[in-house]
């Protein structure tokens, strides 16, 4: 695919919370970002949700049929809402992670996809990065570059997204390309949202703390935390990344607790894991712009304030879309690889040298 300016791509991505699937349109050369676009948000129904949920930690192989099915058609359904995207980019859902044995499964067909949408897709963004000893995760830094210079940063700053897993960017405006040494450094940083999911699904039957309602009401306990930053997690130097379900530990610890004290402590936990996150950050950030659904928890945001030593914001105050950011980021990931720009490089996955992942699917004329 030949690609000789700006064009408008479409990205689409599913998570680890398993909340639904974000599609944002973006317009760039794959470098500069030029314009965003229309965006719109398809939720899992429960029995969805539950299909996914049950596919969690299985590998290419097994029995995965309905879960292929609720993928295929969800995503086909929210991204034939757009026009005029001469690019695709499909995640696809991720249900599990092990970059040091088994690899990674994203679960989703890119060529199938093509060929329903008409339209090129760029899929399976990972396996190549895994393929040659990285992490595969995370992939949105090289889009935390753009987005840096897109805001006139002129120091360095950090994106932390709060989605199942939390990931944090640290990134440096001034250099001059993504994969340009000491420009990135990115790694997740523990458990996000998707413990406290599970355990509000499992408890009350709801998808999540709304706006940290439960956990506003509850104490955290001490003694787990401080259990918890005993993982030999967080004495690996990054780059380094998670599986969802990577601190079972953490979630097992919190059975005997009430529900306000288990949330208050699942929400403590994954704001103490980014604290210890930004000591391996080359210089303290001038600001800590997060993303993801983390960002609409009060209490969450509460507790990063205080952990930490540089502002923490909203990336809503720089006028981006937290909702919809790491949809972009697969749209101008996808433009990357069709271009043969890399994707990823030592500093974001630990991979040997910068590379180009992706698969490119062409639907038959």
């Amino acid at each position: 695919m030949k690609i000789n300016g700006p064009i408008k791509a479409l990205g689409a991505m599913s998570g680890t919370s398993l909340d639904g699937v974000d599609a944002a349109e973006i317009v760039t050369d794959g470098v500069t970002i030029k314009a965003f676009g229309a965006t719109t948000y398809r939720a899992y129904s429960d029995a969805e949700r539950s299909t996914l949920r049950s596919a969690l930690g299985r590998w290419p192989g097994d029995d995965l049929a309905a879960a292929a099915d609720v993928v295929a058609k969800v995503h086909a359904d929210v991204l034939s809402g757009f026009e005029d995207a001469a690019l695709v980019g499909f995640h696809g859902q991720t249900l599990a992670h092990d970059p040091g044995g088994r690899g990674t499964h994203q679960l989703g067909d890119g060529a199938a996809l093509a060929e329903t949408l008409g339209l090129p897709v760029v899929w399976d963004f990972r396996s190549a990065d895994v393929e040659l000893g990285g992490q595969g995760a995370p992939l949105a830094p090289f889009y935390h570059w753009a987005l840096a210079r897109f805001i006139g940063a002129r120091a360095p700053c950090a994106f932390l997204n709060l989605g199942g897993v939390g990931n944090l960017t640290w990134v440096d405006p001034a250099a001059n390309r993504p994969e340009a040494d000491g420009a990135l450094l990115a790694f997740d940083t523990g458990p996000a949202n998707a413990p406290i999911n599970d355990l509000m699904q499992a408890r009350q039957g709801k998808t999540h703390d709304a706006d940290g309602h439960v956990a506003a009401k509850g104490r955290v306990d001490e003694a787990i935390i401080t259990k918890f930053m005993e993982h030999p997690y967080f004495y690996v130097m990054p780059p380094k990344s998670l599986d969802r379900d990577a601190f079972a530990d953490l979630t097992a610890a919190c059975d005997a607790l009430s529900d306000a004290d288990a949330a208050a402590t699942l929400t403590a936990a994954a704001a103490m894991a980014v604290s210890e996150g930004l000591r391996h950050c080359p210089t303290p950030p001038e600001t800590l712009w997060v993303t993801g659904g983390g960002r609409h928890n009060p209490v969450m945001m509460q507790m990063l304030a205080a952990a930490l030593d540089c502002p923490v914001r909203p990336v809503e105050d720089a006028d981006l879309d937290g909702d919809m950011l790491e949809a972009q980021a697969f749209g101008y990931l996808a433009v990357r690889v069709a271009r043969g720009l890399p994707t990823s490089c030592p500093g974001t996955t630990g991979v040997r040298a910068a590379v180009s992942g992706g698969t490119l699917s062409t639907p038959r004329p």
